[in-house]
């Protein structure tokens, strides 16, 4: 076991090659040195799935990370995509060191970490310059409020090319009030919306994962949901007039008025 800086360590698991970062009294990422394709998390299994289905298959993407931990999509992304172009944007530089000393990144892997906050690391990069933005931060086990407004998801949109897809793992629990919010800014920006969502978390027994998936183009989402149709997978999919029927209903997050997610 060590110590991962800003109350966070790493900590073996059941495989001898595998490690977890813990961090606020949760396990916020897993990553096996043997086998980066092993993603141990039900909902970054599917975000793995979802970065799969992105049109080329296999070939390099430019992605940019949101938060980053021990970096295990990143690490995914840099071997089922050799030669992507990846920054992650993790601002806990202590963790950062401690996750290169124990659970260093593979050589050329393409992969630059940029000690900067999501909204901070969005600005400062180039217009239509990233196919795909992933957001999978926590402060503090929650998920920060200042990436859930509609000026956020608007600098991820310039930052996005056209169809490029944002993936955003947003955490709530029923009645989602909170992820209504976070969504109704998102819907306020992009044109196409879908929600991945565990049926127990749809149906209020827990609290859990509620993936966005939005783009600019309605075709982007189309593809990658005819590419997962043939997948198994315990995650329900709304899309189209759905995502308003589920989770409609909610006042736009905005910077002055926002708040983070709920307590984990």
């Amino acid at each position: 076991m060590s110590s991962a800086g800003g109350g966070a360590e790493i900590v073996p698991t059941e495989r001898r090659t595998a490690f977890a970062l813990r961090a606020d009294g949760q396990l916020q990422s897993y990553v096996d040195l043997a086998d980066p394709l092993h993603l141990a998390f039900d909902y970054v299994r599917r975000l793995g799935d979802v970065l799969d289905a992105v049109d080329p298959p296999g070939e390099p993407l430019r992605v940019v990370h949101v938060g980053g931990a021990a970096m295990s999509l990143p690490r995914y992304v840099a071997a089922t995509r050799p030669r992507s172009a990846q920054i992650v944007l993790e601002p806990d530089t202590e963790t950062t060191e401690q996750v290169r000393a124990h659970l260093p990144l593979p050589p050329r892997s393409g992969i630059k970490v940029r000690p900067q906050d999501g909204r901070t690391g969005l600005g400062a990069l180039r217009p239509d310059s990233a196919e795909v933005i992933l957001v999978d931060a926590f402060d503090r086990g929650r998920v920060p409020a200042d990436l859930v407004t509609v000026e956020a998801f608007t600098t991820m949109r310039g930052v996005l090319l056209d169809g490029g897809l944002l993936l955003f793992n947003l955490v709530d629990r029923a009645p989602f009030a909170w992820s209504r919010r976070a969504l109704a800014a998102g819907r306020s920006v992009f044109d196409a919306t879908a929600l991945h969502v565990e049926p127990a978390v749809l149906k209020g027994r827990r609290a859990g994962n509620v993936l966005l998936l939005a783009s600019t183009r309605q075709r982007s989402l189309d593809t990658v949901h005819a590419r997962l149709s043939g997948r198994q997978s315990g995650f329900r999919v709304l899309a189209g007039t759905r995502v308003g029927d589920f989770f409609g209903g909610g006042a736009p997050f905005t910077d002055s008025d926002t708040e983070a997610s709920g307590a984990p």
